[in-house]
This record gives C-alpha cells, sequence and structure tokens, in this order.
C-alpha cells in the first residue's frame, strides 16, 4: 500500500476545499454542507467518477462507507446514528477517503466508530488522515482560533459554541480545540472504570501529562465522574479533583456519557480551575 504524506494530502486537500469555500461564500459557509460538497466538488475534479450519492444505509458494525458504484462512487452513513454531528464527521471522513485513498482501495472501505474516534496516529495511518481532513475541512484551524484563542481558558460554553458552528459533536470540537491549544489538557475516553485511550494536548505531552493505553489498562480514579453517576445530571457534571487523583496536580473534570458510543468522555484541565456552564444539545 502506497504510504502518503500527511501534511500534502490530508491537511493539503482540506485547506485547498476550505480556501475556496472561502472565496465563495465567506462568513456564510460554516457550517460546511458536505452532503452537496462532496458531490460537486467531486465532480469537478474527477468527472469520470464522482460521488453520486451521500446518504444513510444500513451498516451492521460500521459507522460509514465508501463504495464504488458503476458509474461513480457512494458515501454512506449508519442510518442508526442519531446525532447530526456525529453523522456530518462521519460523511467528512469518508469524503477524505475518496479524495486520499480510493486508488489504493478502488472497491471502497468500511470504518468502524472507532475510526472516525480515535485520532491518535498510532491507531491507523489512513484512519488518522480522514480524520484530520474531516477536522480541518470542518473546523479550518483559522477560524476557530477567531473563536477560542490558544491562550484562552476555554469552558464549555465555547467548547459547544464550536461545535454549534461548524455542525459537528461535541468531542470534535474538543479534539481540534486540543491540537492547538496552549493550555493544559487531556481528553480520556473511558469505558467499565478503564481507559479506552486519551489526547493530550501539546503543552500537556510535553509537561508528562499523558496516559500510556497502549502498553497499559490503566484503571480510572474511584472519585472520577465515570464511577459517580449519582452526581450526573442528564449524564454531565463537573467537578474540581485535588492532588493525586488522576494526576499529582488539582485536575477539574469535565465528563459527558455517550450513551451512542457506550463510553464516558472525561475533559481534563489543569492549571488551576474554571467555571463550565453545561450544553442542553447534541453533544456527542
Amino acid at each position: 500500500m502506497k504510504t502518503y504524506n500527511l501534511a500534502s494530502s490530508a491537511q493539503g486537500w482540506a485547506s485547498k476545499i476550505s480556501e475556496l469555500l472561502k472565496q465563495v461564500l465567506g462568513t456564510e459557509r460554516f457550517p460546511v454542507d458536505i452532503v452537496t460538497l462532496a458531490q460537486e466538488y467531486s465532480m469537478q475534479i474527477y468527472p469520470n467518477e464522482p460521488i453520486i450519492a451521500v446518504q444513510g444505509a444500513d451498516l451492521p458494525g460500521f459507522e460509514g462507507a465508501l463504495y464504488r458504484l458503476k458509474k461513480g462512487w457512494a458515501v454512506f452513513y449508519n442510518d442508526s446514528i442519531r446525532s447530526k454531528g456525529r453523522i456530518k464527521f462521519t460523511l467528512a471522513h469518508e469524503f477524505g477517503h475518496y479524495l486520499i485513498h480510493r486508488l489504493d482501495h478502488p472497491e471502497g472501505m468500511q470504518c468502524t466508530s472507532q475510526d472516525t474516534v480515535r485520532w491518535d496516529s498510532a491507531y491507523g495511518l489512513i484512519e488518522q488522515q480522514a480524520n484530520t481532513f474531516a477536522a480541518n475541512l470542518l473546523m479550518p484551524f483559522d477560524d476557530f482560533r477567531s473563536q477560542i484563542p490558544a491562550t484562552t481558558r476555554v469552558t464549555l460554553d465555547m467548547l459547544s459554541h464550536c461545535a454549534d458552528r461548524y455542525g459537528v459533536s461535541l468531542m470534535a470540537a474538543t479534539l481540534q480545540w486540543l491540537r492547538y491549544t496552549a493550555k493544559r489538557a487531556v481528553l480520556v475516553v473511558s469505558r467499565d472504570g478503564y481507559v479506552l485511550w486519551s489526547r493530550s494536548s501539546e503543552p500537556a505531552f510535553k509537561s508528562g501529562v499523558y496516559f500510556k493505553t497502549s502498553e497499559n489498562l490503566i484503571e480510572i480514579p474511584s472519585t472520577a465522574l465515570p464511577n459517580r453517576t449519582d452526581l450526573l445530571v442528564d449524564g454531565r457534571a463537573s467537578i474540581q479533583h485535588p492532588a493525586n487523583v488522576w494526576l499529582n496536580e488539582e485536575v477539574q473534570e469535565v465528563v459527558l456519557m455517550a450513551d451512542q458510543y457506550d463510553f464516558a468522555i472525561s475533559l481534563l484541565l489543569l492549571d488551576g480551575s474554571s467555571t463550565f456552564e453545561l450544553p442542553e444539545d447534541d453533544y456527542i
């Protein structure tokens, strides 16, 4: 299989299309209409093999898929998905596969929820590329930084605003914020009391704050919010932990229980605390 240069493929495609949308639509380009974009853009650049269908389908065990048809390609999402933000990101992910990977996968691809949720490079190069493309297309850094500057102490209300602006899930918006923030923060995804995977901001990682989930089975603290369902309101809560609970320093934990994925999402904020206004709508 061909090895792709991430900077010149995923990020390059996303930047090129984002600039085109900016020129054509200006400030009205968000949220990106991924259904129309995938069909019209593919017809312009690859008229002999465009995307001719973008729709929901019965995909047991899969989040999305890219299939070759007789006269083009089709992009599907699992029609059991309830979150509009999750659907949008899945479609953008599959659009990324079409642009970057279809030549090496001439019959198409199927992607699980882990493929579209996990953004860490260790999970799989082509899935990382598709996620990078989707994130940068739907939430370009120049606009995201104008909403939440890198040095700003984030609040969940700010992240919720960005999720609404880009039409994505709060988890996707948080992951994109983590990629550029100057603050120390860690996203931890857990199930049944154990860490599945995590993502640290660069400042957090450089200060030694990360979880080696590929090497160890890591149990979350007994007082962590996913273990304190009595404190959850509509599956959400925020709490300040003292040192030596999550880490050897104070940590503010904000948690969202994601029923659609069967796991909990904890955002750990370091360097002091801040007050969060928990959003009411479509947070996954």
